[in-house]
């Protein structure tokens, strides 16, 4: 019994590695085949609950994506799919990083909770969140990320609220570049949109 515990967990931590290669459109797919490199300062694993936990100092690799946060949480429920839930870490933020498919710009971003649930296949960042694609980037108090109709909602309220409508001055920060050489491009000519959509399609509910 006790030589088939360490196997069950290391099972365990890999699936947690699964489940945190950022679900960014056109994210490097090659990294869903390289070796996973996980490194905290405790790491814990319940199979009965099917919950793993590493906590202290984590930092997670797999291919060119890079995960550095300070706990990092992952629980299965009863249909197998898991929600992973990233906790602080340098100043009190989790971070990742990962290499954009087929071209030499990378996907960043940062808050202070990440969580992805991959049943919805959403991801979403909670105070202080900030994604960066490429020169493209956006900042605000809560982001939300669908892998499936690879739509972003942006917010400058928590939990995807609006900051306006509780009387605070925050807003919703956007930098998109020009695409085309500059000229803008018509949409329909976009094969391969970056993961940050135009200015018009971030939702925030401060704006009307």
């Amino acid at each position: 019994m006790k030589k088939n515990r360490p196997n069950a967990a290391l099972r365990g931590l890999v699936l947690l590695a699964c489940l945190f290669v950022m679900p960014v459109a056109f994210a490097e797919k090659a990294d869903k085949d390289k070796p996973v490199n996980l490194e905290a300062d405790r790491i814990t694993v319940d199979d009965a609950r099917k919950v793993q936990v590493l906590d202290g100092n984590v930092q997670l690799v797999r291919g060119t994506l890079v995960i550095r946060t300070d706990k990092l949480v992952v629980t299965q429920d009863a249909d197998g799919f898991q929600r992973g839930v990233a906790y602080g870490g340098a100043d009190g933020l989790a971070h990742f990083r990962q290499k954009r498919e087929g071209k030499d710009e990378y996907v960043e971003g940062e808050a202070e909770r990440l969580e992805h649930n991959a049943k919805t296949d959403v991801t979403e960042l909670f105070g202080r969140a900030y994604v960066k694609s490429g020169l493209d980037e956006v900042r605000g108090q809560y982001i939300q990320y669908n892998g499936t109709t690879e739509n972003y909602l942006v917010t400058s309220g928590p939990n995807g609220t609006s900051a306006a409508a509780k009387g605070k001055p925050d807003r919703v920060h956007a930098v998109i570049q020009p695409r085309n050489g500059g000229k803008a491009a018509a949409p329909a000519a976009q094969s391969a949109a970056p993961p940050l959509k135009a200015a018009t399609d971030i939702a925030s509910p401060s704006q009307e």
